[in-house]
Parts: structure tokens; sequence; C-alpha cells
């Protein structure tokens, strides 16, 4: 007899862990820089687009095979075809390789939670050098936020080379996020399924008190006057199409078979089709939703700079030339200048190196997205405003939820397999194999609180998931599609919710889905061989400021070793299933 599989209590359980899991840290801090680099309001355009032929489909599709099978992704995709189990071990590979360095990013948000109860914040100044004769040299030359982050935080090293050791204080909040997740996943839907009604709700509850705070700061009209400004030329760059195309693939966690794991504990008789259209809105909605949080409070930062930049240099011209206090303001500055220019030039020349040129537009055209946004220039605006410390706990609570959600969905692809599985639940009982994945994953994520550890964390981040979850979702929807059969697989889906498939349905997933997912692998590839030798950004403390550097024969190494560690598990499952199937029917052939 099998087992009785638990199920969510409700289906807004399900929904709330499908939210909580695709609502992530990509929409604060990755769509808006998208938008700021692709066009502004324009950028909607290709996003919508592709929210429509791509997002949509393919989460429905994930959630159907999950819902279809009532199995984590290798059970699943094996039941489809044993030729398939590898497309759920590299679901797997891949979602073990993400758990390993995004908690690192829950880490870093507990120890700046921890020093936010701080008055100042130790952000907001430069501590003082060894003699206590001035600011540090390092703080001085980059900013307080940029020195807080990569020198108290990181404790970075020159380059990927220099390992240095492990920190001890990001090595303690990152077992204390490991311990969260633990106590979050370890009883299964039992737990998780109470958990996601926090990590959904409440970052939507901080985004609303942010964005009326955000809305009252001075400046907030420029930045989303910034954001909101179409640039139409933009919609004639391809790299625009397919940054939105990435973006709804990512943000949806569409590959890493955490959907199938959600959906295989749903009742068969569940609208799964209704799931995927609130899911995926609710996930775009947010992008948008975020995006005018984070562009009004760009615009204070930006706005501070500039308006911090024009008083320098009034104060610079009236010291120099004596001028009355009051005379020089920012509305009549460019007229002095000119006055000035002309009438001393000599001196004025002498004055000119140390004006800076303040431009508001160049302030808001500085575009920066991940670990840049989030710790350094949402930093920086914080410490600008009236009860920092407030603002500045709400921020990190905030990630914290966002960053939690997603570990949520990413523990349930690996762990669902591994229960779903008879060897290992036979002996092993469900919170130690829990106990065991975070374990493992604890202790490689030890790396990235290395002195180099943020540089392992971007390969990580920019290499372990990308082409493979491509090809996973490219094979997914052809084995649903060609292997299993489009006719067979929708008399399933009506059976199961007594709901035909329409024609939208079957066009995206038969074709126009499976085609756009071949072209971003063609540019994906063909964008790694032109660009050369791969480089990175590493920091420069006698500068103050980040350097492209090579990456290292060993770094490339791991690289290749990322993207063919879950990449191959398709073909060599393949083979090796087919190779036993040869031997099998080798052993068992009649004797003549």
């Amino acid at each position: 007899m099998e087992k009785a599989r638990p199920l969510w209590a409700n289906p807004l359980q399900f929904v709330f862990a499908c939210i909580s899991y695709a609502v992530g840290l990509g929409n604060v801090w990755r769509f808006p820089y998208l938008c700021q680099m692709f066009g502004g309001g324009s950028f909607l355009v290709p996003y919508v687009i592709m929210l429509i032929v791509e997002g949509m489909p393919l989460l429905y599709l994930e959630l159907a095979v999950g819902q279809r099978m009532r199995q984590g992704s290798i059970g699943a995709w094996r039941t489809i075809s044993p030729y398939l189990s590898g497309v759920g071990v590299a679901s797997v590979v891949v979602s073990f390789f993400l758990s390993m360095y995004y908690n690192v990013i829950n880490a870093w948000a507990f120890w700046y939670l921890f020093h936010s109860f701080q008055d100042p914040l130790p952000w907001s100044v430069c501590p003082l050098n060894s003699n206590r004769t001035g600011y540090d040299e390092e703080c001085e030359k980059a900013s307080t936020t940029q020195y807080f982050w990569y020198r108290k935080t990181l404790n970075i090293s020159p380059s990927i080379q220099d390992s240095g050791g492990v920190q001890w204080e990001p090595a303690l909040c990152l077992i204390l996020a490991w311990l969260v997740v633990y106590l979050c996943i370890l009883r299964g839907t039992a737990s998780t399924g109470k958990v996601v009604y926090f990590t959904a709700s409440l970052p939507y509850c901080v985004l609303i008190i942010y964005l009326v705070r955000g809305l009252t700061l001075h400046g907030a009209t420029n930045g989303l006057v910034y954001m909101f400004t179409p640039k139409l030329e933009q919609l004639a760059n391809p790299k625009a199409w397919i940054n939105a195309a990435t973006q709804i693939f990512f943000s949806l966690g569409l590959g890493f078979g955490s959907l199938i794991a959600f959906a295989s504990y749903n009742e068969p008789s569940s609208n799964c089709q209704k799931h995927a259209i609130i899911v995926s809105l609710i996930n775009s909605s947010t992008s948008i939703f975020a995006s005018i949080v984070t562009f009004s409070i760009y615009g204070f930062k930006a706005t501070f700079n500039y308006e911090s930049c024009l008083n320098k240099v009034i104060l610079l011209l009236t010291n120099s030339f004596d001028l009355e206090d009051g005379f020089l303001t920012a509305s009549n500055l460019e007229q002095v200048k000119g006055y000035l220019a002309s009438a001393y030039p000599s001196r004025y020349s002498e004055v000119l190196p140390q004006i800076k040129n303040c431009s508001l537009e160049s302030e808001l055209d500085t575009a920066v997205q991940g670990t840049g946004l989030a710790f350094i220039v949402y930093t920086e605006a914080i410490k600008n405003m009236e009860v920092s410390q407030l603002w500045s706990v709400l921020y990190f609570f905030m990630l914290l939820m966002l960053g939690l959600g997603s570990m949520l969905g990413n523990t349930a692809a690996i762990l669902t397999p591994l229960t779903d599985s008879t060897l290992v639940s036979r002996h092993l009982p469900k919170e130690v194999i829990s106990g065991l994945v975070c374990l493992i994953n604890l202790a490689v994520g030890m790396v990235f609180t290395m002195e180099a550890g943020s540089y392992w964390f971007d390969i990580f981040n920019d290499y372990a998931a990308t082409l493979s979850l491509l090809l996973i979702v490219l094979v997914e929807t052809v084995a649903v599609c060609y292997v299993y059969g489009l006719r067979r697989f929708e008399s399933d889906l009506q059976a199961m919710t007594g709901r035909s498939l329409n024609w939208y349905w079957k066009a995206m997933w038969a074709g126009v889905s499976p085609l756009l997912i071949i072209s971003l692998l063609i540019f994906y590839l063909s964008d790694y061989i032109l660009t050369g030798t791969l480089q990175y950004q590493a920091w420069d403390a006698s500068q103050g400021k980040l350097v492209t550097k090579d990456y290292p024969t060993h770094a490339l190494a791991v690289i290749g070793l990322l993207v063919a560690a879950s990449t191959m598990c398709i073909p060599l499952v393949a083979l090796g299933i087919f190779v036993r199937s040869r031997l099998k029917k080798g052993d068992t052939a009649p004797v003549a």
C-alpha cells in the first residue's frame, strides 16, 4: 500500500507557498535595475509580453505536472519516461547549488538587521584611523556604506586567489539563517504551510509602509518621473527583450523543481490553471510595485547627493572669491560661474579642478543591481532618513522574509524527491533528512564567509543556474508535449480538474515557449563564447573602488563544473538507464 501523501491544509496555503517562493529578492533588486537600464516605462512592454508567452504557460505546466504525478521532480519525470529521470536530478542539483549560496544573503540580512539598532547607524559614519588623527583612509576614498559592506561585513580580499580565513561573525549569522530554515521545514507541509503566511504577506506590509514613506521624501518624484518616462528606442534593443524574458523566467523560479514539489501536495482536483495565473500576476505586479518604492527612494538619494554636491560647490566658490553668504544659490550658480571665469580667469583656473560637475541626471543614471543595490544604495538612502534605525530594521526584516520564502521553495525541491524515495525514507525519518540537507549546505556555505567568499558567491550566482535552468525547462516542455503527448496530458488534466485545456495553453506549450527558450539558450551560449576571458569585479582598498580582473584558471574550472554538473545529468542519466535496460535484456535473452 502506498502511504498517504501529505496535503496542504487548504488551497490558499498552496498559493501563499508559491507566492512566497516566487516573490523574492529579484523582484526588489533585479527588476528595478532592468527598468533603469532598458527604457523605464517602455521596459514594461516586453516584460508583459514575455509574461503572457512564457511566464504563465511554463508556470502552469510545472504546477500541472506536479499535481498530476503527485511526486517530486525526479519521480514526476520518471513517471513520464524513465529516460527523463535526469531532468529531475538536474533540478535537484541546481536547487542544491542555489541553497548553498542563497542563504548567505539571509546571513548578511541578519548581520545588517542586528546592526540596525545602533545609533548612529554604523554605515553612516567613517571610523577613525589607527592613530585617531582622522578618518580611515579606505572609507574616505570610498563611501561609508561601501566601507561597511566591503570591509566590515565581507572583510573582502583584493582578489579571488587570496582566500583568507572564515569570518566568524558572518559564519555565525549563516548558522542562524540555516537554523531558521531548518525549523521552518522540520515538519514538511505542516510547518512550511504555516510559515508561508508570514513570509508571503509581511514583505507587502513593509513595502506599503516604505511606499508611503518614499513618496513623502524630498526628491521622490524625480525618481518616479525617471522610472515612468518611456524611452521608446529601447523597444528596438534585443537585449531589452532578452532580459525581460530572463527576468520572468528566473523570477517565477521555473526549472528548480520547487513548483512541482509544492503542487504535488495539492488535492488532484485543485484548479492549478487559476493558481498559475494568480501567482504569475501577483509576482509581476510585485516587481512593478517594488520598483515604485525603489525609485522613490532612489530619487531621494539622487536628489540628496545632487544637492550636497551643489552646496559643496557653492561653499567652495563663496570662500574662494569672498562672496556674500546667501548670494550664490543653485538657481544662479551657472551664471555666477560664467561671470567668475571671465572676471577672474587665473584665480578661477586654480579652483576649477576642485569644482565638481553636479548632475541630477547622472545620479539617476547610476544603475546598480543585486547586493550593491540592497546593501549599499538602499543603506545610503536609509542613513539620510529621519528615524533611520526604524527604516533600517523594517528594510532588512523584509529582505529576510523574502529570502526565507525563497529558501523554503529551494529546500522543498531537494527534500521532496528524497522523502519520496523509499530507499532514503525507509532508513531515515523526515526530520533527519531535512537536518542533513541543511548541515551539508551550511558546511559548503562557509566558503562564502571567507575573505574571498563574495567572489565565489558571484560565481555561483552568475553560473550555477542560468544555462542549466533553460535546458531543464526546454526538456520539460518537450517531454510533456512530445514524449508524454499533449493530447494525453490534456485528457489527464480534464479528468483531474474537470476543465478542458484551451488553445492558448496548447499553442504556448507546443510551439511558442520552447522556441523562446531555444532563442535564450543560443543568446547565452553565444554571449559566453564572444565574451572571451571571463572577468569579475574585485575591491581595491587603496583606491576605494571596484576594479575588473580576469578569473584565474581554478575559478574557470569551477565555473565549468557548475554548468556541467547539472546540465550533464540529463544525458548521463538517460544513457545509464539505456545501458542498464540493454544489459537486463541481455541477461534475460533465451539461450539458443
